[in-house]
């Protein structure tokens, strides 16, 4: 991962904060980030129950680009790509 891949993202290191807060933080960053903007997610494990939970709760809203696996952090871009569910 080079430092231009996160220059346009706002950047979160979840794994820095206790596992039982870290979906409520991620969902607040989510709920404020505003259309064609992104968020550069690093983690400690594979963020596949995030997307699940992201997928059921607002669906279409966010994209992602794969998740890439370096020195036992999980990167993923999540962008939004509509303002609510409801459009």
């Amino acid at each position: 991962m080079s430092e231009t891949d996160f220059q346009e993202a706002v950047i979160l290191n979840a794994w820095q904060f206790p596992a039982n807060i870290r979906h409520q933080i991620i969902f607040a960053l989510l709920d404020a980030l505003p259309v064609n903007h992104t968020l550069m997610l690093i983690n400690d494990h594979d963020p596949k129950p995030l997307f699940y939970q992201i997928d059921a709760e607002q669906p279409g809203v966010f994209s992602r680009a794969p998740t890439k696996e370096d020195n036992f952090l999980f990167y993923v871009s999540i962008t939004r790509v509509l303002a609510s569910a409801e459009q």
